[in-house]
């Protein structure tokens, strides 16, 4: 089977709900870039979609598989500069939609940019809710990480030099990877995603519960292991938070930054004012994301 946009698709249609343990399925709904900014733009009517062409300095190679688990094919979209010349760093990035929908082609216009700008971006398609409960999809981003570095050399990429990416729930997911020492990441980029499930800020619910197989009071273990803030050392990498003007999706940031500050670890928060979730899918804000993003990037890993 190749878990694809397609298969996303069909897996975000399927209405109703269905068990998973004890859980009923969320009425998901499709989350692209344009579903997204025709929701938008009726409270927001001077944004724009994105529109960019391909930058003329990248090379794109789609639907790469990066694993395969028990028959089910992971893919993911590879986007590098063309030059061959040096070696550049690398970035994992990881697509939102409440852990239940969306895909890695939510990523296209980020990756295209950060490539012309001198990365290797991977944009990470994972096992969703429907098909596997956490820790799979966290799995998923960490094989596809390795796959990176281990075809280092045909991207011409810095493998010592490997940056995650998130936006929303894929926010939460990249932090996870991030701040776990094991993964050797040397920068967190979390585009408006909760770093803790348990934290007195936290708000999530019937999404989170449907992927971490069970509410908090069902499973609170797993609610506590895919918080990324437990998890914040001396070792965790500088972290850029941008967010949107909606409190409930930066739980935990706060606290996230004091600890990093503790030990003199770099991390900026920018807000894009009176913006609402997924203020990344369209202009002028995917710019200004764009715009901190390589700012941050280009500090701490050029």
């Amino acid at each position: 089977m190749i878990f694809n946009i397609k298969h996303t698709y069909i897996s975000i249609f399927f209405m109703g709900t269905m068990a998973f343990g004890q859980v009923n399925r969320p009425n998901a709904t499709p989350y692209t870039n344009e579903a997204t900014y025709e929701k938008l733009k009726k409270k927001h009517p001077f944004i724009t979609p994105i529109n960019r062409p391909v930058p003329q300095n990248i090379g794109i190679d789609k639907n790469v598989e990066y694993t395969n688990v028990n028959g089910l094919s992971l893919r993911s979209d590879v986007y590098y500069p063309s030059d061959r010349s040096k070696k550049y760093p690398g970035i994992a990035m990881v697509h939102g939609g409440g852990w239940i929908s969306g895909s890695r082609e939510n990523e296209k216009f980020m990756a295209m940019e950060l490539a012309s700008k001198g990365y290797v971006a991977i944009a990470v398609g994972y096992r969703l809710a429907d098909a596997a409960e956490y820790p799979a999809g966290v799995e998923d981003v960490e094989t596809a990480v390795k796959w990176l570095r281990k075809n280092h050399k045909k991207y011409s990429l810095d493998k010592r030099k490997i940056a995650v990416l998130g936006e929303s729930a894929g926010a939460q997911m990249a932090t996870l990877v991030g701040v776990k020492k094991r993964n050797k990441i040397q920068v967190i980029v979390n585009v408006d995603g909760i770093v803790s499930f348990i934290h007195p800020e936290a708000e999530e619910s019937t999404y989170a519960a449907y992927w971490l197989g069970g509410d908090r009071t069902v499973n609170l273990k797993n609610w506590t292991e895919a918080s990324p803030l437990e998890y914040v050392d001396k070792h965790t990498p500088p972290t850029l938070f941008i967010n949107s003007s909606q409190p409930r999706f930066h739980a935990g940031r706060d606290d996230m930054m004091k600890k990093l500050k503790s030990y003199n670890i770099p991390t900026e928060f920018h807000e894009i004012k009176d913006t609402p979730h997924s203020f990344w899918s369209a202009e002028p804000w995917f710019t200004e994301t764009l715009n901190y993003t390589v700012d941050f990037l280009d500090k701490v890993l050029k």
